[in-house]
């Protein structure tokens, strides 16, 4: 058996988690920062980078307790090895989280594993339904992200399709922010939705029909020029109409990516895949198709260390410890077969 503790610090959450085996969770403590970033109306690096320097302690340490018998946390000789996310995210934060890991490892003693934080995504599948078969087909969707991944094999991934603009969470949080809706906008616009006709404005559908890419910035743009013609029209109607748009959009593409590789299942992963909508019409059309589907539990859409502890913890078998001389990357590109 083995243990990893991970962290998680690649954006505005504050998350470290214990998972044993890569699926069996332990604990998994997640501090949102949501609240100091909505006076801004989106992450300020400077202002995350501090959360997650006050956060860690606390956040470490109530994992370890969770994970551990009442009165009996966790402590470092029950760690087999401890991981970070050390990219992509915002450098600052990043170093946070991976400073941290490092020190830990070095005084405990174990292996580091740094992971990158989109396959971490990837590796939240199996968190809950460790039986899954590859291939499969994962729509990846968060705000800095929008992508279809063909997972041929665990750590074997090829990018079917990604955004040229903007991500879908990206184009969520933009549309609300020149609604006045608040932030984040995502979960915003799925409340708001459910009072209002999704079919009431027909929003074009981006490369509806070119590929597997996306292209959602065409179509923040369709609303913007929407309400200006239609300053009444109802907030509700313009979040339920922009929502299906995406949603249409996104679960089409994924299923047409699944029949294009005949893939065995399909999964949802990232932020917005928190998104009721999206998780009801990718639900549906994958029963449709009579393909195993996953829609994972809102506490592993959101960023957290349990994913990371589970790719961490296949990165360590496959691939050995990372070195402590590795640092943080804030681009860093899911890896692929060529």
């Amino acid at each position: 058996m083995t243990v990893v503790l991970a962290i998680e610090t690649s954006c505005d959450e504050t998350s470290v988690a214990i998972v044993r085996d890569g699926t069996e969770v332990l604990a998994n403590v997640v501090s949102s920062q949501i609240d100091l970033h909505a006076e801004f109306g989106g992450v300020v690096p400077e202002v995350a980078s501090r959360a997650h320097l006050e956060m860690l302690e606390p956040v470490l340490t109530k994992a370890l307790a969770d994970a551990g018998a009442p009165g009996a946390p966790l402590s470092g000789a029950d760690i087999d090895a401890v991981a970070a996310t050390h990219g992509p995210g915002l450098i600052g934060a990043l170093l946070i989280g991976v400073s941290e890991a490092k020190a830990l490892a070095l005084a405990w003693g174990v292996p580091y594993v740094g992971v990158n934080h989109m396959e971490g995504h990837l590796f939240a599948t199996f968190l809950e339904q460790p039986d899954l078969t590859p291939p499969l087909i994962v729509l990846l969707v968060s705000g800095g992200h929008t992508l279809i991944v063909h997972l041929e094999d665990l750590g074997r991934y090829r990018i079917l399709g990604s955004t040229i603009d903007d991500a879908a969470g990206e184009a969520f949080d933009k549309v609300a922010r020149y609604l006045d809706l608040g932030y984040p906008g995502g979960p915003v616009i799925d409340r708001l939705a459910t009072e209002g006709d999704r079919d009431a404005i027909a929003f074009p559908r981006g490369l509806m029909d070119d590929g597997f890419d996306f292209s959602f910035s065409g179509m923040k743009t369709s609303v913007i020029n929407y309400v200006r013609k239609n300053p009444t029209a109802s907030d509700a109607d313009l979040a339920a109409s922009f929502q299906e748009a995406v949603v249409d959009v996104l679960v089409t593409k994924a299923m047409r990516a699944a029949d294009a590789v005949d893939a065995k299942g399909v999964c949802l992963g990232g932020g917005v895949a928190a998104n009721s909508r999206l998780r009801e019409r990718f639900a549906q059309e994958a029963a449709a198709r009579g393909v195993d589907c996953l829609v994972p539990a809102r506490a592993f859409c959101t960023d957290n260390a349990a994913m990371i502890a589970a790719a961490a913890n296949y990165r360590l078998m496959a691939d050995g410890p990372t070195g402590l001389d590795g640092g943080a990357t804030p681009n860093l590109r899911l890896p692929t077969l060529a």
